[in-house]
């Protein structure tokens, strides 16, 4: 047997196999980079101090596990790894011993893509959705320290382990937060961090427990934005205003950790005090005028102005702008405070009973007209109105539009003040002579008119007479013979003569006869009768003269009760 043959039986070299592990003894530490241990081979294997956690526990002399991987490299020597070895040996007590769910400790190793790699015996791969509740901006803060984790996958084919923080600190937040809830009232006050912030309040983390604190109760005053009040990560001091166990929701509140500025406020701020204050807000109906801290008021825009009519606030103030305010009342329970800018002046309506008694003639320029009447300015800021049934004695007027139009400057008559609704009543009629006063010396039943057809209705036509009085020719009254149409006789603007043969001085109507111009006395009278048969009754005066003749027919289509019936149709 050769030498080599003898060596290779004395030796255990035959039963080594790579990718294996197998013990080993420490000969030598060199120069602080290696450490040379004998595996009962051909040769040495040299193995990097760097995979060793504590140099001073590796000895001369020590036996260890390694991983061999190669019986021999270029040099001769066997490839050996401790670090290899005790991954290897640490996979086959996490297989045994571990599970998915377990819980085990580890130290952050490093920042690799996507996550962290963690050492728990084994590297294992934290990605970063799992490193915490909200996932970090960076990763790099992580590495060197040392957390429990929570193995959420175990891959032994593949030996790969993946592993969490954030489950067991969601698990740890729950237990806290079912705790929370079992402790916390309404009235408690406690600190806590802002965790988000959204358009309508803050979520506020009470140590697991989420609370909304409301942009309402954040602060006394006007907030624009919960932002403008807390930021992320802030701490902050809140009180709990409301709890919900079953749907585990807390409600809570900053601004009653503090002072509520409301208390007291009608001694502070009784009706008819003077205060400053800046506006904060413009809306189509008014200003808010904050006056102190957590405590605004309410200017509307009628109480802007005694007379300028102003359409809306932000004409004349602006956000941000000073202003003096008088109180006008103060509501503590809805916490609504009326202020007023007008009430710093003299009201000039005070002085209109004084400037504008009732039957005064003044005068003044159309403002504005309205479907009911006009608004006539008296003076800056006081206007008069005339209803449309005071525009004429005579006319049925629908529109003002018909007799004026803005800018006209009219006279009239005031009829009535009310100081308090700020209204004065014109007259434009009243400035004139009722005509109707003098009507029997205007007109008496047969008399012969001539006037111009001023309207057409089916059952007649109107005629201005004088003095803008209108007279009523029936259909009946148009011709001798039956007419089925108006306008195939008269004409609006055509100059007719007629006869009177009817005034009603209740109802200020004046029936006309156009057929009966040309009677002599006998027929007329007949027709005359004939008409207040069918009609009722005159309350004029007789006709100028009678005498006897043949009655002429008074057949008329679309009979009707009385002159005022028509009068009202043809308004209409």
């Amino acid at each position: 047997m050769s030498i080599m043959e003898k060596l290779l039986a004395d030796s255990n070299f035959g039963a080594l196999k790579a990718h294996s592990v197998v013990k080993a003894k420490i000969t030598e530490i060199r120069d602080d980079k290696f450490v040379i241990v004998d595996i009962n081979g051909k040769s040495e294997g040299f193995i990097p101090q760097s995979e060793f956690p504590d140099m001073a526990e590796v000895q001369v002399g020590g036996e260890i596990e390694v991983y061999l991987e190669r019986l021999e490299n270029k040099d001769g020597t066997p490839t050996v790894s401790y670090d290899r070895a005790q991954q290897i040996r640490k996979w086959e007590s996490i297989e045994a011993n571990c599970q998915e769910g377990s819980v085990v400790q580890g130290r952050v190793k490093a920042v690799v893509k996507g996550g962290l790699i963690v050492s728990v015996g084994v590297d294992a791969f934290m990605p970063s959705s799992q490193i915490d509740v909200n996932p970090p901006k960076s990763l790099e803060p992580y590495v060197g320290q040392t957390f429990d984790f929570k193995i959420i996958k175990i891959n032994k084919d593949k030996k790969n382990l993946v592993v969490s923080r954030r489950e067991l600190i969601e698990e740890q937040r729950g237990e806290s937060r079912r705790k929370l809830l079992e402790e916390v009232k309404p009235g408690v006050v406690r600190r806590g961090v802002v965790k988000n912030i959204t358009d309508y309040g803050a979520f506020v983390d009470l140590d697991g427990l989420d609370g909304l604190l409301h942009v309402t109760d954040m602060s006394w005053g006007r907030i624009g934005h919960p932002s403008e009040v807390v930021k992320v990560g802030e701490e902050i001091t809140v009180m709990v205003v409301e709890v919900d166990r079953e749907r585990e929701r807390v409600s809570l509140g900053l601004k009653q950790t503090q002072p509520n500025p409301w208390e007291g406020i009608e001694k502070r701020y009784p009706a008819g005090q003077k205060v400053k204050g800046k506006v904060v807000n413009l809306v189509a109906y008014g200003a808010f005028v904050e006056i102190e801290g957590g405590v605004e008021g309410l200017v509307h825009v009628s109480e802007l102005s005694w007379t300028k009519r102003i359409q809306k606030p932000s004409d004349i103030l602006k956000v941000g702008q000073e202003v003096e305010t008088v109180i006008l009342n103060v509501n503590k329970d809805e916490q609504k405070i009326s202020l007023g800018v007008r009430q710093l002046e003299a009201n000039p309506w005070e002085k209109v009973r004084h400037n504008y008694p009732v039957g005064a003639r003044v005068r003044g320029k159309v403002r504005n007209l309205t479907n009911y009447g006009a608004f006539v300015e008296l003076e800056d800021g006081i206007d008069g109105m005339v209803h449309v049934s005071d525009m004429s004695w005579t006319r049925r007027i629908n529109n003002p539009a018909e007799v004026m139009k803005k800018g006209d400057e009219v006279e009239a008559i005031v009829l009535d003040v009310d100081v308090d609704q700020q209204r004065i009543s014109l007259g434009v009629k009243q400035t004139q002579t009722d005509p109707w006063s003098e009507i029997d010396r205007k007109f008496r039943i047969g008399d012969l008119v001539t006037g111009k057809v001023s309207k057409i209705a089916n059952f007649g036509a109107f005629v201005e007479l004088s003095d803008e009085i209108d007279g009523l020719v029936h259909v009946s009254q148009l011709a001798e013979q039956r007419v089925e149409n108006v306008k195939d006789v008269v004409k609006v603007s055509q100059e007719v003569t007629a006869r009177v043969i009817k005034i009603d001085k209740e109802d200020r109507r004046i029936g006309l006869s156009i057929k009966a111009a040309n009677y002599d006395a006998d027929r007329l009278q007949a027709e005359i009768s004939s008409y207040e048969r069918i009609r009722g009754p005159s309350t004029s005066g007789a006709p100028a003269s009678s005498g006897s003749g043949s009655s002429s027919s008074s057949s008329s289509s679309g009979d009707f009760n009385s002159l005022g019936d028509l009068l009202d149709k043809a308004g209409n």
